[in-house]
């Protein structure tokens, strides 16, 4: 199948960043539970609840502070070196697809990206070490100098994703004849959209998730398997 394809587009979710340490959302004692994400609309009202959104932040940071790229990340970064794979749709925000190799044309973030902080209000952005510093030292939160909110870069629970991202997961889902699923439960709306719009434009679809997923009975190639184990040997054979 992937020997065959002239445009390939990859989606990937949690299960690809586990085996760098990454924590998934659904496993049993996720620490996400632990540290759940505060509501957007919550951050924006409440500073006691801004600040318990950073204390959660960096907590989750300092988990996978160590994280890096793994066999299923360099394989993908593989895939587009060599021109087989035009775009990585993540839902990920841990930024390991860029540190594979892969220039941010090559990345579209849905859920945004967790290494760095936007101003809600011009869009300047922050980087995190001297809002940790400050928060730590003094509680003091992030304001920007327009007098914004600013908030880490990932997408909180009841956030609009961003239109021009969207546009762009859109064009590389209708611009593939296969559309590869990688560590996604596809249970996630509007993420599990995509590979529908891909599938129903006729481009074939490849599934490897270690669970079932709802498209599962849609997809041309479904493996419930570790994406390295599948992944690593594949490219041997292919590159």
């Amino acid at each position: 199948m992937l020997g065959a394809a002239r445009a390939v587009t990859v989606f990937t979710g949690a299960g690809i960043s586990t085996e760098s340490g990454v924590p998934d959302y659904r496993s049993p004692g996720s620490p996400w539970r632990v540290h759940a994400p505060i509501a957007f609309k919550d951050y924006l009202a409440e500073p006691a609840l801004r600040a318990e959104a950073w204390r959660r932040k960096f907590a989750m940071d300092d988990l996978y502070a160590g994280a890096v790229p793994n066999r299923g990340h360099r394989a993908v970064a593989r895939w587009v070196e060599v021109g087989l794979a035009r775009t990585i749709i993540t839902q990920n925000i841990d930024g390991l697809h860029a540190a594979a190799g892969r220039a941010g044309d090559d990345i579209v973030e849905l859920h945004g990206n967790g290494g760095h902080a936007r101003c809600l209000g011009c869009g300047t952005r922050y980087e995190l070490a001297p809002i940790r510093a400050r928060f730590e030292r003094d509680g003091a939160l992030p304001q920007c100098r327009c007098g914004g909110i600013v908030k880490s870069a990932s997408i909180a629970f009841g956030q609009s994703l961003d239109e021009a991202t969207l546009r762009r997961a859109v064009a590389a889902s209708l611009g593939c004849d296969l559309f590869v699923v990688l560590g996604s439960t596809l249970l996630v709306r509007p993420a599990a959209r995509f590979p529908e719009l891909a599938a129903g434009n006729g481009a074939r679809l490849a599934i490897v998730n270690r669970e079932a997923t709802p498209l599962d009975a849609a997809a041309d190639l479904v493996l419930h398997a570790d994406i390295g184990d599948v992944l690593e040997p594949l490219n041997r054979l292919h590159f």
